[in-house]
């Protein structure tokens, strides 16, 4: 494969995951209390629901960093504002909801630093 295909990818998925846990986070924090759902109504699981949106925030950066350096600038630039948040709201908050997609991503997201730092 392409050295610079598969630094393309790897900044795909990176940023997206990165992308979809801190939208989902944000969003779960933003509910009202009584919307929330159960483990995010104590002070413990809205501590590591905020903790989760900031690693995965942090994340994004070190991905849109990595595209900047990797790939042409305007690749990162245009995933940033319109193809990761697109993606977030039109298919994966559709498919699995907030709650949910911010579970699935977690791992994902840890995941993405690994292998960030690993094609860096």
């Amino acid at each position: 494969m392409d050295e610079e295909l598969k630094l393309l990818y790897v900044f795909l998925a990176t940023g997206l995951v990165s992308m979809s846990a801190a939208l989902s986070a944000g969003a779960i924090n933003k509910l009202p209390d009584e919307d929330k759902p159960e483990f995010a109504k104590s002070r413990n699981g809205l501590v590591a629901v905020i903790m989760s949106g900031n690693y995965s925030v942090l994340t994004l950066l070190f991905a849109m960093a990595f595209g900047v350096l990797k790939l042409d600038w305007w690749i990162p630039l245009s995933c940033l504002f319109i193809s990761f948040p697109v993606i977030h709201v039109v298919v994966l908050q559709r498919l699995f909801g907030d709650v949910k997609n911010l579970f699935i991503m977690m791992p994902l997201v840890i995941a993405s630093g690994f292998a960030l730092y690993y094609y860096w």
